[in-house]
């Protein structure tokens, strides 16, 4: 007998493993398992438990004499979220963990612990009063000094809702039935969403895309005719707002393979860009352009919501190392203009260092170089120029970014 390997609760949880045991994001796990769907629901079990991590830590440990190692626990977590936060029915979720353990020559010994202990989790009470998870310490003291505690756990609340889904509108193109019209144009659906089975779909009316995210690509306000760049591009979200304008969009990103989810998407909303792989840092346009996108490699911070994996597998001294190339693509952007051409950079960092401190120092090392960001539908400006959204900022969340539009002077 082996453990089935297209079983979601085990995937699940090799995911979860995965993550906490080898620091592997989510996003670069191996796609084992040949169905989408069992795929999908996996991944949703994944971020579910992660999201719920602390919960789980909660209620577990009493209950262990000591961890089992790494996969037999991640199970236990899968299980404990499924039927105290997803609901589904106890006997079902104990009986299969089980199966599954015992399947496995190496799990099979902890299978009899999981029956005792799930049977005791699936009676325990008090998992919806239970505190949102907080953020990582080194990020939490950090965000609690700017914002204070009351704007930090906002953001934990946020961060523990499971996100609705947000599209990007093509211009033109029918709205989606019964999604939500957001400040900003974006549409949002909440519940269980199956996108590729969603009208519009297959026709390339829309894409998927938070609504903080959408914002940058419309600070620019291309005009059709109009020649932009879009740098560190995929997945391509704004690359397809800068083509719906009429713009002349050259993509550029380092990643082949996240640079194949670009051209898909192209293609499917059939929309035009030229798609370029390379490092900004040793390309440049035959010419200078109009527009500069600048979406800089960041901590990702402000998408954790989107990404419960993140808290677990950043740290601090990873900041410093993208700060570093932030400040280098933002110099090198700025060379890619024409005069009085103008430049948006954006992170989905909740750290000033990737945000606010980056346009302040870029401001005293270009002469001549202003920040005019227009006011946005939600968030606030900042002192030097820019704005900034946080996850707190519309019911259901939305990414934590920084923008600003940087335009240089004409002469």
């Amino acid at each position: 007998m082996t453990q089935p390997a297209d079983d979601p609760r085990l995937l699940a949880a090799r995911l979860v493993a995965g993550v906490l045991t080898e620091g592997r994001m989510l996003a670069d796990a191996p796609q084992a398992g040949g169905d989408p769907a069992v795929r999908a629901r996996a991944l949703r079990l994944a971020q579910l438990t992660l999201r719920h991590f602390s919960r789980t830590e909660a209620i577990l440990s009493p209950l262990l004499r000591k961890p089992p190692p790494p996969l037999p626990m991640a199970l236990l977590r899968v299980a404990t979220v499924e039927m105290l936060e997803a609901g589904a029915p106890p006997h079902g979720v104990v009986n299969a963990v089980v199966s599954l353990l015992r399947a496995g020559p190496k799990t099979a010994p902890f299978a009899g612990m999981a029956n005792a202990v799930l049977r005791k989790v699936a009676a325990h009470p008090g998992w919806a009063e239970m505190p949102a998870q907080r953020l990582p310490g080194w990020l939490r003291r950090r965000l609690r000094g700017i914002w204070g505690e009351d704007v930090v756990q906002a953001i934990e609340a946020a961060q523990h809702q499971t996100p609705p889904v947000d599209l990007t509108l093509k211009p033109g193109a029918a709205p989606v039935p019964d999604a939500q019209a957001l400040p900003g144009g974006s549409l949002r659906l909440t519940g269980p969403v199956q996108v590729s089975a969603l009208p519009g779909f297959e026709a390339g009316d829309w894409w998927v895309q938070d609504a903080a995210a959408a914002l940058p690509a419309g600070m620019l306000a291309l005009h059709p005719g109009e020649t932009a760049l879009d740098l560190c591009a995929a997945p391509g979200g704004k690359t397809m707002q800068m083509a719906a304008t009429g713009a002349t969009v050259t993509a550029v990103d380092l990643s082949a393979p996240r640079l194949e989810r670009v051209r898909a998407n192209l293609a499917r909303t059939g929309l035009s860009a030229t798609v370029v792989c390379a490092d900004a840092l040793d390309w440049a346009p035959p010419v200078p352009v109009d527009a500069v996108l600048l979406d800089a490699p960041c901590s990702a911070t402000g998408t954790i919501r989107r990404h419960p994996d993140l808290p677990f597998l950043r740290k601090p001294a990873d900041v410093a190392a993208l700060v570093d190339l932030q400040g280098l693509l933002l110099d090198r952007a700025l060379g890619f203009l024409k005069p009085g051409g103008r430049l948006v950079y954006c992170t989905c960092s909740l750290l000033p260092e990737e945000g606010e401190d980056q346009i302040a120092a870029a401001l005293t090392r270009h002469p001549g170089l202003l920040a005019q960001t227009p006011p946005q539908p939600f968030g606030r400006a900042t002192a030097e120029g820019g704005w900034r959204t946080r996850p707190d900022d519309l019911p259901g969340g939305v990414d934590g970014f920084y923008m600003a539009l940087l335009r240089r002077d004409a002469a």
